[in-house]
């Protein structure tokens, strides 16, 4: 074999598998880790993480229009699981400010490789699986750089068969992307958006955020509760071309999640942190984090009441739960009861209601 030929194999080779790994720059493009949810409805009234890791709904001054989001099977070959978002309650009337978004975040320090050197800004190519049951067929995919306001977009028109589209997307010479944990860059696939941002030219090349450039020819999800829009094998890459999916184990791709996201599930009774009473009604417990996590987590409790703390040969239901000192590296939690406890004992705190969930977010 050949010089030329031995190179042409190995482009060959690495197309085709995972020669080349760590192509994919963005998290869960293959929808497999779902912590908070597989299905959540009575969306559209306000923006934030509801169901796949690292996937985000953006709204602004929400429409009536509401929606549900759920995982699906059956989905591309190659893909256990997609997202589909399913219109609940219509609303035509397209209002000036009005957005729905379903969008991912990257920290400044993860894309580093894509910004202005030596060499000029990187090429990058987007690639991802999806499909439309109604009659909105015309949706826009935008590259936000959130730290110079600047973006690029694409309109695709999708079909009733599962389809995977392409963008190759020319780099931007005249920004620099941040290098710190914070949002950096954007992925977003817009599903509505009043006149705000439909008012002028869609925008295909690098400039300037102008919101009436951002959205311009798309057709509304919420025009009909007919409308599905289903995504799958989301890939962005530092490529002139779409290579393969490169797929993570599922081990992996939950461990980059839980950086920005950990779902604490306790079962039957489980004791999920250790610790000891304060007083006859207060006991703390600590969780050590790992991954270490993006910043400084916030905790949401799925109730105050649906857990105990174990002390001696008693169980006692929790009145409350709160929060304590928190870091990127562990999190205390502050559990109440009316009374029983003895200073100074340790304690265990343990799933008192099937359900019961800690929340420690640290999302972008």
């Amino acid at each position: 074999m050949t010089k030329a030929a031995e190179l042409a194999k190995i482009g060959d080779v690495a197309n085709s598998g995972q020669l080349s790994g760590r192509r994919n720059i963005l998290y869960n493009g293959n929808l497999q880790c779902w912590q908070r949810s597989t299905s959540t409805t009575g969306l559209g009234a306000a923006s934030g993480y509801f169901t796949a890791d690292r996937w985000r709904v953006a709204i602004n001054d929400a429409s009536a229009g509401r929606f549900t989001m759920n995982r699906t099977a059956g989905d591309p070959d190659g893909f256990n699981y997609g997202l589909v978002i399913n219109c609940t309650t219509a609303d035509t009337s397209v209002a000036a400010g009005e957005l729905l978004i379903i969008q991912q975040k990257l920290e400044g320090q993860d894309v580093q490789h894509l910004k202005k050197g030596t060499s000029g800004a990187e090429t990058i190519t987007i690639s991802f699986y999806a499909k439309i049951v109604g009659s909105a067929t015309d949706f826009v995919v935008e590259l936000e750089d959130l730290d110079n306001t600047r973006q690029i977009s694409k309109i695709f028109t999708f079909t009733t068969d599962w389809v995977r589209y392409y963008w190759t997307v020319p780099g931007d010479t005249s920004g620099v992307l941040g290098q710190d944990a914070n949002a950096s860059l954007s992925l977003n696939f817009w599903l509505h958006g009043g006149s705000t941002f439909t008012g002028g030219t869609l925008s295909t090349a690098w400039t300037s955020t102008t919101n009436a450039n951002r959205a311009a020819g798309i057709d509304s999800i919420f025009a009909s509760t007919d409308n599905e829009f289903y995504l799958a094998g989301i890939q962005m890459e530092v490529s002139s071309q779409a290579t393969n999916f490169e797929h993570r184990s599922a081990g992996e791709e939950l461990m980059l999640c839980k950086r920005y996201c950990n779902v604490i599930a306790p079962i039957n009774d489980e004791a999920f942190t250790f610790g000891h009473a304060r007083s006859s009604t207060t006991a703390v417990g600590t969780i050590r984090l790992h991954p270490v996590m993006r910043g400084t987590p916030t905790l949401a409790f799925s109730g105050v009441t649906e857990f105990q703390i174990q002390h001696a040969n008693s169980a006692t239901q929790t009145s409350g739960m709160a929060a304590g000192e928190l870091s990127t590296e562990g999190v205390t939690l502050n559990a109440t009861v009316g009374s029983g406890l003895t200073t100074g004992q340790g304690i265990e705190i343990r799933e008192h209601t099937t359900g019961a969930t800690v929340t420690i977010d640290a999302e972008l």
